[in-house]
């Protein structure tokens, strides 16, 4: 998933996160920080490294007392020739002979020099005594290489099993992506547009005093003509143990004032978050009880300062996580009695069953829900809002496919009274998990709108969440008005 950017810095300029890590809920207000949902994330490598055969070498060495004894190899002095002693050792009867092999590079066949007893004697090279033929020809007693069918049997083993190997990945990977790229064809149904509950993820330089009346204005008429109802500002992050400090947020205040005074109606949430310490050492942890109830506490402390919801991002956040659903019974009963908002930003649903557990075993970041624990929470908020973003998705037909996925796994799940988000990438940059050219907010709009058509075209409670505004372009909005509002 991505860690949300936030603006946090001056502005124009790529600001320091608050914490330095994968999924922090402060991101800089730079494209090229992650967004709510990252991680991880998606990187994967197989080699094998398959040995030579070793060469044959084949030596007979003689046994002190052997009748007879045979000696191959290089003589001293490493010319490549062979000696070869025929007949019982020293003081037997028979003479010896001494048979030099060819000269090295030469190919010419061994010379016999036979002393004057054995005359009589067969030829050397042509039967049981004489020299051994040439290295390599397979006569007598040569040094000849043999197969290694053992060897061959091994490697062919290993190429089998690399083979089988690929397919098992490659097949069900190519399945998939045929199956995403058919679920981007056909025509979204008619009225499959804006129902006016989308929301945007806004930067923290909004509460920190680096905006003032002027950008108010200019958001106030960028908003005015789009389906947008609720804003997601930044105001923390929370600290690992829950705590909220109030100077996060010194002009929380008048941002709040502007707003409802420029557009009358627009909820302004406080998004707020933290790095959970279930990857890693340092977080927060949600397994602790004091933990738990230090966030209702800041959550109380942000409604106390007038904000009309929170909206929180924890991550990474696994799947089937009992004490995040705890966390959330909790604080919707505080939200309830207020009379304010509980939104939340959810991970992924798995686009094959138990995938996150699969994902999860191979590279320690499981990043998807369950559907099942999708529901779960979507059923104990008012909102939720899809991170449909860092789908590693290498073409936008796939990505659009991709997010008519999600958002129909998503629908069949959500109750009808609460509101489902589907996240538009607003973002622009280029590395493992998120392609510019393939993730775009057109595609993300049109496989919305087909997911919704499919799965119940005539939903209330549906929009899209942008994010995010510091670093959308004219493009993006473009895409945005002319694919969803109209």
């Amino acid at each position: 998933m991505r860690t949300h950017h936030t603006d946090s810095g001056t502005d124009g300029e790529p600001p320091a996160a608050p914490k330095p890590t994968t999924n922090t809920d402060t991101p800089p207000e730079t494209a090229s920080t992650p967004g709510p949902g990252t991680g991880a994330p998606l990187e994967m490598a197989s080699g094998l490294r398959a040995g030579a055969d070793a060469p044959s070498e084949t030596a007979s060495t003689p046994r002190p007392g052997d009748d007879a004894t045979l000696e191959t190899g290089p003589c001293p002095g490493g010319d490549g020739s062979l000696a070869v002693a025929s007949g019982p050792g020293p003081g037997g009867e028979g003479p010896s002979v001494a048979v030099p092999g060819p000269r090295p590079g030469t190919g010419a066949p061994p010379e016999a020099a036979v002393p004057a007893a054995s005359v009589g004697d067969e030829p050397a090279g042509t039967g049981g005594g004489g020299p051994p033929d040439e290295p390599g020809a397979g006569g007598g007693g040569g040094p000849a290489e043999r197969p290694r069918p053992r060897s061959r049997r091994v490697l062919r083993r290993v190429r089998r099993s690399v083979l089988v190997l690929v397919l098992v990945l490659l097949v069900p990977l190519v399945t998939a992506e045929t199956a995403l790229r058919v679920n981007y064809t056909g025509d979204p149904a008619d009225g499959t547009y804006t129902r006016n509950r989308d929301a945007i993820w806004l930067g923290h330089a909004w509460v920190d005093g680096r905006k003032d009346d002027k950008d108010v204005a200019a958001l106030a008429r960028r908003l005015r003509s789009t389906g947008i109802h609720d804003l997601y500002v930044h105001s923390g992050p929370l600290e690992h143990d829950g705590t909220l400090p109030a100077s996060a947020y010194p002009r929380a205040r008048w941002f709040l004032d502007a707003v409802h005074r420029e557009l009358p109606g627009i909820r302004v949430q406080a998004w707020l978050g933290d790095v959970l310490a279930t990857e890693s050492p340092q977080g927060l942890r949600l397994e602790r009880a004091e933990s738990r109830a230090a966030v209702v506490r800041s959550a109380r402390q942000i409604l106390d300062a007038g904000y009309d919801g929170v909206h929180f991002d924890l991550e990474p956040l696994h799947s089937g996580d009992g004490n995040y659903l705890k966390l959330l019974d909790t604080l919707h009963r505080l939200t309830r009695a207020r009379g304010a908002q509980l939104s939340v930003a959810a991970h992924q649903i798995d686009p094959l069953p138990a995938f996150h557990s699969f994902w999860g075993a191979t590279t320690g970041h499981p990043k998807w829900w369950s559907q099942t624990f999708f529901g779960q929470v979507a059923r104990r908020v008012d909102q939720i809002a899809v991170m449909s973003y860092d789908t590693m998705q290498p073409l936008e037909s796939l990505y659009g496919g991709y997010v008519a996925q999600q958002t129909s796994l998503a629908l069949e799940v959500t109750p009808a009274g609460t509101d489902l988000l589907m996240g538009l990438p607003f973002y622009h940059e280029n590395r493992f998990g998120h392609w510019a050219h393939a993730e775009t907010v057109a595609a993300a709009v049109r496989g919305a709108r087909l997911g919704l058509s499919r799965t119940d075209a005539d939903r209330a409670r549906f929009g899209v969440a942008l994010y995010v505004d510091f670093a959308a372009t004219e493009q993006d909005w473009a895409a945005y008005q002319e694919g969803w509002v109209r």
